[in-house]
Parts: C-alpha cells; structure tokens; sequence
C-alpha cells in the first residue's frame, strides 16, 4: 500500500502539505455511497492535477479498483492527468470562431508561445485547450482565459492578450 510519504518522493508536485488535504477528503468521504467523483474534485482541486500515482494512492484508501478510477478520471473532461497552468486558455473551435480565424490562433500560441493543445507550459503558466463551442459566436474567433472571454482575437495580439495573465 502506499503511503503519502512514498507519493511525495515519486512526484514532487504532491508535496506533504497536499497530501496532508488529500487524506483529509478521503477520511471524510470514505465509505459514502457515490463518493468517488467528490474525492476526485477535491482531490484535483488540492494537487492541480489527478496523476496516476495519485490515482493509485486513492484507490487504496476508498478500496475501490484503480481500474475504475482510471476509467472515470479519463471519462470525465473536468478531470485532468497532466498538470494544469496557472491560467486555462480555451479557444473556441465552433464554426463561426473557426471560419474566422481560430487555426491561426492556436498556430500562433503553438508556434510563438509554445503551448499545445491539451498541453501546459513547462513554466506552468498556460494550459491550452481547445473546445467545440463557447457560445460567443458574435465574438469570433472568441477564446476564455480563466474565466475572461475575448472576442474578436487577433493572432498577431496575443502576447499583448497573454501578458495581462502572469
């Protein structure tokens, strides 16, 4: 069984202080029927992120297969194995942002700045995602950052947009 001393020393983005809040939410929710997606919010909300190793670790603690962890982890989109930025970029992919311009967007934010959809930068400032509609489809190509929707987005601005976000 592992222990969160061993999880601290396998990934040291799961430092003593979140695993300390991850034990926490497993005390008071194990054994609660239906608990499993409450753990697993709770639980990326203390580590930013579900990674395997966690996954694992909750597992043991609520008796429930890895494999059904695993299975609702991946199945949900609000859940997330790798690490999350700072900041959540999502850019919209709907037919009214994309006839106007979203490829050019996320080849700009790949090309200039790096990030890849679905991905985080190495300096965990942005995570990238790209989403089916935001429904701002007067705003085209509109894209949120946090919780900020932006219209209107310009390729050949966005470092201006992003310095707004450290």
């Amino acid at each position: 069984m592992l222990t969160a001393a061993d999880l601290t020393m396998k990934n040291p983005d799961l430092t003593s202080e979140i695993m300390e809040e991850v034990d926490r939410v497993i005390d008071e929710n194990k054994g609660k029927p239906g608990c499993l997606i409450p753990v697993l919010e709770d639980c990326q909300r203390a580590a930013g992120y579900l990674p395997v190793e966690l996954q694992e670790y909750i597992s043991d603690r609520l008796d429930i297969p890895a494999s059904t962890i695993y299975g609702v982890v991946t199945f949900y989109s609000f859940f997330s194995m790798v690490p999350k930025g700072r900041h959540v970029i999502k850019v919209c992919l709907g037919t009214a942002c994309y006839v106007r311009g979203t490829k050019a967007i996320i080849k700009r934010l790949e090309d200039e700045f790096g990030l890849e959809v679905g991905q985080t930068s190495e300096d965990r400032r942005f995570s990238l995602e790209a989403v089916r509609c935001l429904g701002a489809c007067g705003l085209a190509p509109a894209m949120v950052i946090d919780d900020d929707t932006h219209g209107g987005v310009n390729p050949n601005r966005l470092g201006e947009l992003l310095d707004k976000y450290e």
